[in-house]
């Protein structure tokens, strides 16, 4: 029995529709005549076959699968681009970063200004200031710097920092506009990185240092101390924790400034951050791990928020003790509002 002529023409027409998707070059398409020269549908149906086999074979063969695209490499935490705790932020010896907030506030305000500030140390009762002022400006500036990486073997890093904070009775013409405080923090730190997971949190770094802290004063408003610092950080989302314990180093009683400062200042604290949406808030709460009379804290608000470019407006808020080293053991609340300069 003998193909019926339309069967034959429509399979002669998809393959030179075949041929053509298939890129074969025309001369190629001169084997259909050959094919149909033949007599036997058999054999006419084979060449057929082989015709299409030939011109399907190399569009197989060309048919790969897409290439996946290249991941993206995730952005680095905040965290671990303060203190470059991965590969790509590594090697940056002696850059200067931001340590702690750096900011002004304007307007700095304390419910109870500590008029006569004291210690127990000998000579170190000031008199009276009666006509200090409530309100005053608060400035801070504060740096680090990577000083060397990985200095046992792949890893430990050596930190300097340092901090100075003023308040100014700027708005005090009666006492010729002083700066009432300005405290100095210099220290250093070694940094290990870490990675590991702690109830939901991933540690990022543990740290150990000496920290002295001091106002440069003479008596009777001398003030200072020094410590050896320790600290783990954790990061969740947008959560950044920090521990700190300490450990004062003890001077002998005669140069000693503020024997019971560590009751005030405390001997631990925490610090909790929040960042979104370029806003910032975080948390500060210190306490000296002490009961009954040597039971004494303070908790800090702050929060910033984006003004223009790297501007932010911030706002402050303390209670308790210790808001600066000469009010160490003085308890009182203060708000400010001003500006800060970069992210912390």
């Amino acid at each position: 029995m003998r193909t019926p002529m339309l069967t034959r023409k429509a399979l002669q027409s998809l393959l030179l529709l075949a041929v053509a998707l298939a890129g074969i070059p025309m001369a190629t398409a001169g084997t259909l005549a050959d094919c149909r020269a033949l007599p036997a549908d058999s054999e006419r149906l084979a060449c057929y076959d082989a015709l299409a086999a030939a011109a399907v074979a190399p569009l197989a063969e060309s048919a790969e699968p897409p290439a996946a695209p290249a991941p993206v490499p995730a952005e680095p935490s905040a965290l671990a681009k303060a203190w470059e705790l991965d590969e790509g932020e590594r090697g940056h010896i002696l850059r200067i970063r931001p340590y702690k907030p750096i900011y002004l506030l304007p307007y700095f305000h304390a419910r109870r200004p500590n008029r006569q500030p004291d210690s127990p140390a000998p000579g170190h009762a000031s008199p009276a200031i009666a006509d200090l002022s409530a309100d005053e400006a608060k400035l801070q500036i504060s740096f680090k710097s990577k000083l060397a990486e990985d200095v046992f073997g792949s890893n430990g890093d050596l930190w300097f920092g340092y901090t100075q904070s003023s308040r100014w009775q700027v708005y005090n013409g009666g006492l010729s506009r002083p700066f009432r405080e300005t405290d100095h923090e210099p220290e250093a730190m070694l940094v290990w990185r870490t990675d590991y997971r702690l109830l939901g949190w991933r540690g990022r770094l543990l740290s150990a240092g000496l920290n002295h802290q001091s106002n440069g004063r003479s008596l009777p408003l001398s003030r200072s101390w020094n410590r050896v610092m320790f600290a783990a950080a954790f990061e969740r989302d947008d959560w950044t924790l920090t521990l700190r314990p300490w450990w004062r180093i003890r001077e002998d009683d005669d140069r000693d400034d503020n024997p019971d400062i560590a009751n005030y200042l405390g001997r631990a604290d925490l610090h909790l951050l929040r960042r979104w949406g370029g806003q910032q808030f975080s948390v500060l709460l210190r306490h000296s791990l002490r009961s009954g009379a040597n039971s004494h804290g303070a908790v800090q608000l702050d929060y910033a928020f984006p003004i223009a470019g790297d501007l932010r407006g911030h706002l402050q808020w303390f209670s308790g003790y210790g808001e600066s080293l000469i009010d160490y053991n003085h308890r009182s609340t203060y708000y400010g509002i001003g500006v800060s300069l970069v992210e912390w």
